[in-house]
């Protein structure tokens, strides 16, 4: 955009629906749902590269949330976090 003062550019492609995240294989990363009651926002969180946690934050406020994996854990895959 001419005279535009802004140093950055931002494009938009795919119309919003980008690939979800894959791990190093090329599968699909497996996450959690989550809903923030804090802020009333639902959130993806994504396990981590070592497989050991589930780690993400609130969209709005950033309260941070770690979910293990182990054994003895739930086959659930929704949480809330109050």
């Amino acid at each position: 955009m001419p005279g535009d003062p802004r140093d950055y550019n931002v494009e938009l492609t795919g119309g919003g629906n980008d690939p979800e995240p894959s791990d190093a294989a090329g599968q699909p990363r497996p996450y959690l749902s989550v809903l923030f009651r804090c802020c009333g926002v639902y959130q993806r969180v994504y396990r981590s590269a070592d497989n050991a946690t589930y780690r993400g934050r609130c969209p709005k406020c950033a309260r941070p949330v770690t979910f293990r994996v182990g054994q003895g854990g739930t086959d659930s895959r929704f949480f809330v976090v109050e």
